[in-house]
């Protein structure tokens, strides 16, 4: 081996070694991401969840992906085999495209788009509906380059049985199929009959519509199989980025690959590999953390959520609603929900699809709440929509367990009793807390709006529960409404539940705030830490010292957050978001 090859091997391993350490390393990044794929994706075992998928194109390939996507129940395991059909595409590739060393690091590109895929999802991941997603992808482009690898292994008059057999495989394949047609047309010079069948395979899913998928729309038969992100108020069409490119390479690769035996195409493929999936790829530290939650919740680990509250300085709606939860279980709800934070802030999205508490964790926020018909409700709404995932079978059967149907808790155990790594799974003992709170609350099935405004209504409404631990919550989101009447409504009720008992840090704030700014006619006289009333006084000094002419709220609130954002009295003024009188926390600042 000469001096050249030697330095071109060198390149060769190297740039595979650096996109191999790149592939590890987003792999890692995204291992809850990965737990939320398997927990928010549909697998029913049995005939009728497999004839569904089978009766449109693509099926088979969605059928196979949907299964090998609850592997990620262990996310380290579900990415080694992900992992390895990507290796297993990086080897076939080299022999389908027939690919010489150093040309064989094109192969890295397609595996680039495929990674990209999978890590650019972000909140699209709790309202898709593409079944499979995580691995269907990769298993179609694994076969059509057996495929390409076969036919070009065959003696050059079989092409043309080649050609129709990618006609005939477009149910199973859907773009796939076409792709195939394409990289061997374009490897390898079609004759004139050849040139007809790939004529015929231009109108193949017409064909196949027509005659076969008459009952689909056409839209849903042509390019079948190529995933798109769109539903009736929301379109984002760069998630769709990645396959065009993986079809594009597909066919230059073949086209320009024996051109391309060059020493630095090994470190040109690698760099921009690396350099697409980084700018496609979605990341952000709340959206890891809310996942990380709602996992920990499902479990009822609420150590482990308050951890990565207390952690956090600018919480989600869902991660807010998840922390206060945490607090009810346990314990120190009014000593702490303030302190770490109630304050929600948007999360980042760059997509136009709107994702709330609703889709990210309203179901198990209703069964905690002892909301159970309304989980329930909810849970199936989600559901019809995006498919009864694990995550969805799992609150109904808590749910279901709730109202004591154990015919319905066994119904769903069962299913989730086929999946991998959910053989043994049964629903947790339903708490005393969740029994407590189950007739605060007139549980019927209402139309009424799902939100998170919904709940902090709803709930601070129990102000006359005989419950100990609903008395503690109606006062919670009296104070997180800024609602004066509910707020005395809920602590005279709390106070005669909680008799003898100390006085909760933040409530002693907001009665100091409230007798102050909006007493009652017939006051209620309670003993307040002296520190506590002291601070109060301190808070509004700096706050006149703050508000000037020209200075805005935000300003004024990212200057006091410091010192003063564990206090109710800063939530009051800077945070509140469900109130019925937003405008006048500006006058009320003012003055």
């Amino acid at each position: 081996m000469n001096t050249k090859n030697k330095i071109s091997s060198i390149i060769l391993y190297v740039s595979l070694l650096a996109f191999i350490s790149f592939v590890v390393y987003i792999l890692y990044i995204n291992q809850e991401v990965f737990y939320t794929a398997h927990d928010r994706s549909e697998f029913i075992y049995g005939a009728p969840f497999f004839h569904t998928l089978l009766s449109k194109p693509f099926g088979l390939m969605q059928y196979a992906g949907a299964w090998l996507t609850q592997l990620f129940c262990r996310p380290a395991f579900g990415s080694v085999v992900l992992a390895a059909i990507w290796v297993l595409i990086f080897l076939v590739g080299i022999k389908a495209f027939r690919l010489k060393p150093s040309a064989s690091a094109l192969m890295l590109l397609p595996v680039a788009c495929l990674l990209t895929s999978v890590v650019d999802l972000g909140y699209w991941i709790y309202v898709s509906t593409i079944r499979g997603y995580w691995f269907s992808q990769s298993v179609g482009y694994l076969v059509m380059l057996l495929l390409l690898w076969a036919a070009r292994c065959t003696p050059r008059k079989w092409h043309l049985v080649w050609y129709l057999i990618g006609v005939c495989l477009y149910p199973v394949l859907g773009w796939f199929a076409l792709l195939f047609v394409l990289c061997l047309a374009v490897a390898e010079k079609p004759t004139w009959r050849e040139f007809l069948a790939i004529v015929l395979l231009i109108f193949t899913a017409y064909i196949w519509h027509t005659q076969y998928y008459s009952n689909l729309r056409a839209d849903a038969v042509v390019m079948a199989g190529l995933p798109r992100f769109i539903t009736p108020s929301d379109n984002t069409p760069h998630l769709t980025y990645p396959f065009w490119a993986l079809g594009i390479v597909s066919v230059l690769i073949p086209l320009f690959g024996k051109n391309l035996e060059k020493w630095f195409v090994p470190a040109l493929s690698a760099a921009a590999g690396i350099v697409f999936t980084w700018s496609l790829m979605y990341h952000d530290q709340n959206y890891i953390d809310e996942m990380r939650m709602v996992r920990y919740a499902e479990d009822d680990n609420w150590k482990e959520v308050l951890q990565i509250a207390e952690g956090n300085q600018k919480p989600t709606t869902t991660m807010v609603f998840l922390k206060n939860v945490a607090l009810m279980n346990e314990g120190g709800l009014l000593d702490r929900s303030f302190k770490i934070g109630n304050i929600e802030y948007p999360p980042h999205n760059p997509d136009s699809v709107h994702s709330s508490l609703l889709d990210i964790a309203s179901p198990l926020v209703y069964y905690n709440y002892g909301m159970i018909n309304e989980g329930i409700r909810l849970n199936f709404e989600n559901a019809i929509q995006s498919g009864f995932s694990p995550f969805y079978l799992k609150v109904l059967a808590r749910c279901a367990l709730a109202k004591g149907d154990k015919e319905l808790v066994e119904r769903y155990t069962t299913l989730l009793h086929h999946l991998p790594f959910c053989g043994d799974w049964q629903p947790a003992p339903v708490t005393e807390k969740i029994k407590s709170l189950q007739g605060c609350f007139p549980d019927e099935i209402t139309g009424v709006e799902n939100s998170d405004s919904y709940i902090v209504s709803i709930i601070s409404l129990w102000s006359d529960s005989d419950s100990k631990v609903a008395s503690e919550q109606a006062l919670l989101y009296a104070m997180m409404r800024c609602d004066s009447r509910r707020f005395w409504a809920a602590l005279r009720n709390f106070v005669k539940l909680h008799m003898n008992e100390e006085f909760p840090v933040h409530a002693q704030e907001a009665y100091i705030l409230y007798m102050d700014k909006a007493p009652e006619e017939k006051r209620m006289m309670l003993p307040v830490d002296q520190a506590i009333y002291e601070r109060y006084k301190q808070f509004w000094e700096v706050m006149g010292q703050k508000v000037k002419p020209g200075v805005t709220l935000g300003t004024v609130a990212e200057e006091m957050r410091e010192e003063w954002g564990d206090t109710y009295w800063y939530y009051n003024i800077f945070g509140r978001k469900y109130s019925n009188a937003v405008i006048m926390k500006h006058n009320e600042v003012q003055s």
